[in-house]
């Protein structure tokens, strides 16, 4: 009788998403994969699938944070919208440990690498970052209405601002920035956005 599979499941993904987020899909070998998550090739593979079903599922590990990360800011409705928009870019920017800001994101780090994804992986990253700019659309929307975004910007445009401030940030995070020079651009975007 074949013995069980004896692993943390959830160790194991997180372990292969740090992995994937530290030095991307390209540079993250099987071997390299095996070695961070202690699991042998079998269990990989019976497990978790190849190395693209793998990716997939380690980006899906990361979209829980980042809906919970919503959850907690864009879609509280105790929140304003300017308010609501701050926390999220705290609670994904600023509040972060050292070492979790010092990767990036994971997504933004997938798309600026140079590699030839299937055309379901290129939909998963764009439809992660499609569902942050979705949940600040729906508050810039609600700012509009409440006059509270300056006079000539729409809120599609301050949607596509944040989101491509955003990127810039985690960026600059990889790059070293620390998390005052950070939120110091974060807190100018949003001012040049919002009407007081």
């Amino acid at each position: 009788m074949a013995r069980p599979v004896e692993f943390e499941y959830e160790k194991v993904l997180n372990s292969a998403m740090e992995q994937f987020w530290k030095e991307g899909y390209e540079a993250s070998s099987v071997q390299k994969l095996l070695d961070c998550t202690g699991i042998n090739r079998g269990t990989l593979y019976n497990s978790f699938g190849d190395k693209d079903t793998f990716f997939k599922t380690c980006v899906q590990q990361y979209n829980k944070g980042i809906e919970e990360n919503i959850e907690a800011s864009l879609k509280n409705k105790d929140l304003a919208p300017w308010d609501a928009i701050s926390k999220y870019f705290d609670l994904s920017v600023a509040e972060v440990s050292n070492k979790q800001r010092a990767l990036g994101c994971l997504l933004v780090n997938s798309l600026c690498e140079s590699i030839n994804y299937d055309r379901d992986m290129k939909k998963l990253v764009r439809s992660s970052l499609g569902t942050i700019r979705k949940a600040l659309l729906s508050r810039l929307n609600e700012a509009k209405k409440k006059g509270k975004i300056k006079k000539g910007i729409t809120a599609e445009f301050a949607a596509d601002v944040l989101m491509n401030t955003l990127h810039g940030v985690r960026v600059n995070s990889r790059d070293g920035k620390n998390a005052k020079q950070l939120t110091d651009l974060i807190q100018f975007t949003v001012g040049s956005l919002q009407k007081k």
